[in-house]
């Protein structure tokens, strides 16, 4: 595989410590989702923004190429922390675009293409339960 980008960051304390980008341009206090009365993420939350915006950025090169007539987007993703039957656990992720321009059946074909195509979609495929939501507005 050739590589166009690679970045790197380190955590120090887990779930209730610290995580920034190892260039020091960005870093975040962590909390566990269970600590409500502290301030700070969650790595759920932090996954939920990156894969967000990675989606949206895979639909609207999908559109592109199909010469879908997109004329807004927004991609949402959803992500649960569950625990699987064998202890392990796991993510469950929930992924709605809002979409505008096209049929619903357009859109349909929108959303399943990006999910081929889109990193996040590529990297938790067979790991993780996924969920498309389209809504045509």
């Amino acid at each position: 595989m050739k590589i166009f980008y690679h970045t790197s960051a380190t955590s120090i304390g887990g779930r209730s410590g610290h995580t920034q980008l190892d260039d020091g341009t960005l870093g975040f206090d962590l909390v566990s989702f269970q600590e409500k009365d502290k301030k700070g993420v969650n790595p759920e939350q932090l996954f939920a923004m990156g894969y967000a915006a990675c989606f949206d950025s895979a639909l609207s090169l999908v559109a592109t190429q199909m010469k879908l007539p997109v004329q807004s987007s927004k991609t949402s993703v959803g992500v649960g922390l569950g625990q699987k039957s064998d202890g392990a656990f796991s993510l469950d992720l929930d992924i709605t675009i809002e979409v505008s321009g096209l049929s619903q059946e357009q859109a349909q074909v929108l959303i399943e293409r990006a999910h081929q195509v889109c990193p996040y979609s590529n990297a938790v495929r067979g790991n993780v339960d996924v969920r498309l939501h389209v809504k045509v507005v």
